[in-house]
């Protein structure tokens, strides 16, 4: 399958998907959205692929945001259809199954900040700058950047970049814990690379049941999430993996996982 707004690289067991929209600093419209959404499904079916690697062409962004030509069209009903379409495009990156780490390699706004955040980590370039600056133009986050972004920064620090509708720079977004590592534009891929990497070698099984973990358990009470915790844990004890693991430690080698 081949698309016109978003490129695959593949270097098994990472998968590379770059925006390529860099005359519009790689802004989502309808069609990128759609092409994403099924890019990112076909890469949560694909055995080979561990880590997926988002990122956008060019070195000036990101995803710069929405189309503002098409926001300007829009009536109350197609932009609540917008906005479901780019949840529907968030909640896929973010329950994959597997990590997404975002390099963002410049700016991140409006819903490029909000396809970030549904990434499991974030790697951000020097010069790059994240922010949510939809009320500078009457409008709300709609890709679930209202819901994310407390969560990942606190409710005080969220409804200061929401209502402000500011930017902020690469290392207050690191203070903040919007990224997780900040690295020099010409070294950026290589250091998301390096974390993915990392990630790759881990028992996969182990990865995906610890995001599971995370995710759902945020969304349910602190004694539900341990029930959570202890039947993943559980599942866990009884893979190939986890014998491989215990073993591999016990005899000072390298573990040699098989996703079973």
């Amino acid at each position: 399958m081949s698309w016109e707004t978003v490129i695959l690289k593949k270097e098994a067991p990472l998968a590379i998907v770059t925006i390529n929209r860099p005359d519009k600093l790689n802004a989502l419209n309808a069609q990128s959205i759609r092409e994403l959404k099924d890019l990112f499904r076909q890469l949560g079916e694909d055995d080979e692929v561990l880590v997926v690697i988002l990122t956008g062409a060019g070195d000036k962004a990101f995803i710069a945001g929405a189309d503002i030509k098409e926001l300007s069209e829009l009536n109350a009903q197609k932009a609540k259809e917008l906005s479901h379409r780019g949840q529907v495009l968030c909640d896929i990156i973010e329950h994959l199954g597997k990590p997404v780490i975002a390099a963002v390699n410049g700016y991140a706004l409006g819903g490029g900040c909000e396809i970030a955040l549904s990434c499991t980590l974030r790697v951000a370039s020097e010069t790059a700058r994240l922010g949510l600056p939809e009320v500078t133009l009457g409008l709300i986050p709609g890709y679930a950047g209202t819901q994310r972004l407390p969560r990942v920064v606190g409710k005080g620090r969220a409804l200061a970049m929401i209502l402000l509708g500011e930017p902020i720079k690469a290392q207050q977004a690191l203070e903040f814990g919007l990224v997780n590592l900040v690295a020099p534009p010409d070294q950026l891929l290589e250091a998301t690379k390096e974390m993915a990497l990392k990630i790759a070698s881990r028992g996969p099984l182990a990865v995906r049941y610890a995001m599971e973990a995370v995710h759902r358990g945020l969304e349910i009470s602190f004694t539900e999430g341990c029930y959570l915790e202890a039947n993943l844990f559980g599942l866990l004890a009884a893979t190939e993996d986890m014998k491989e693991g215990t073993t591999a430690f016990l005899e000072k080698r390298k573990a040699v996982f098989k996703g079973c």
